[in-house]
């Protein structure tokens, strides 16, 4: 991990990535992101080496961290108009696309990141996964597990009961709406290079987001304090624009489709210790990972023990997605 933090920086100029080559390449790819020196950051630097490698140089990626080619909803419109060539984000991000992407934010659906990483890798369930969006202009090329998210507010929330009243940064999924109903706080929607300001003006009393995201943004200007309640993981996927993979030859289409596959379940496990070492780092700068009492996290997962079953009933596509994820769950 800090070979990849070390090798980052060295990459970086002017805020971007670049890349030299001996001669212009027939194509060029611009793979953007929200996040920084995380899972999703690392996938794309896999992508950009191994496809400029088989592609040998006709293909050029370039690689936008921290929202360099615009915020969230705007990269998401590119990568369907074909302006822009790949983008990753949390699948939060592209319920609005497609439903079905917010299953994954679903509380207490996974036992773990580590259960995560195996049910989304399900032969079967990934098929699936990587339809969603296909008919909106989006090849999803790629899903694998980025964090577990924890909680951030102004006033550390110590227990339960310290929810009620506040109102938290979430990424809009139905899910994570009817989660912070129950925990009696109010959810605020809002991209990520929103959430700091925010908090700092008052718009917002907390979020939620993985360690590296707090480490990355100096979220310990605002609190040192991260609550843990392993209720929800984030989970990414990377997808691109049928547009684009459209204008290409059908040997670099193929190269393009299947690198991004055959890099999910090493970005997975690459997640994993990313996500502790971040946590070293939150710690090394005067933070803590404190954990609710027990009978509080046993009383979460009370509350959210349905809330699956209650934001997807109404809509039968996603229903029998949230099914099939949590049977998939349950044979891991």
């Amino acid at each position: 991990m800090s070979k990849f933090i070390l090798r980052t920086a060295a990459l970086v100029t002017a805020g971007i990535f670049t890349i030299s080559t001996a001669q212009a390449a027939d194509y060029t790819m611009k793979i953007g992101f929200a996040t920084f020196k995380d899972v999703q950051h690392q996938w794309s630097s896999w992508m950009k080496e191994e496809i400029e490698k088989k592609s040998k140089g006709r293909i050029e990626v370039n690689v936008f961290p921290k929202s360099q080619l615009g915020a969230i909803p705007r990269q998401i419109d590119g990568v369907r108009l074909g302006t822009q060539q790949g983008f990753v984000a949390p699948t939060d991000f592209f319920s609005g696309i497609d439903p079905r992407f917010g299953v994954f934010s679903i509380p207490v659906l996974f036992k773990d990141k580590l259960h995560a990483a195996k049910v989304i890798a399900d032969p079967a369930l990934n098929k699936d996964i990587l339809a969603l969006g296909s008919d909106k202009g989006m090849e999803n090329t790629a899903i694998f597990t980025h964090s577990t998210a924890h909680y951030l507010a102004k006033s550390p929330i110590t227990k339960l009961n310290d929810f009620k009243g506040k109102k938290f940064r979430v990424n809009a999924t139905a899910a994570e709406r009817e989660k912070m109903r129950r925990f009696g706080a109010s959810a605020v929607p809002m991209p990520l290079s929103e959430v700091v300001p925010a908090l700092q003006r008052g718009v917002v009393d907390g979020t939620q987001s993985g360690t590296v995201v707090y480490v990355v943004f100096k979220f310990n200007r605002i609190s040192k304090v991260l609550t843990r309640t392993d209720d929800t993981l984030i989970i990414s996927s990377a997808v691109l624009s049928q547009a684009w993979l459209k204008q290409l030859p059908a040997d670099l289409r193929k190269i393009v489709v299947e690198t991004g596959r055959s890099l999910q379940e090493k970005s997975s496990a690459f997640s994993h210790k990313s996500e502790n070492f971040m946590i070293g780092k939150w710690k090394e700068a005067g933070g803590s990972l404190n954990t609710l009492p027990a009978a509080d996290l046993a009383q979460i997962r009370g509350l959210l023990a349905d809330v699956g079953e209650k934001v997807t009933k109404e809509n039968s596509k996603v229903h029998a997605f949230f099914q099939k994820v949590k049977a998939t769950g349950a044979r891991y």
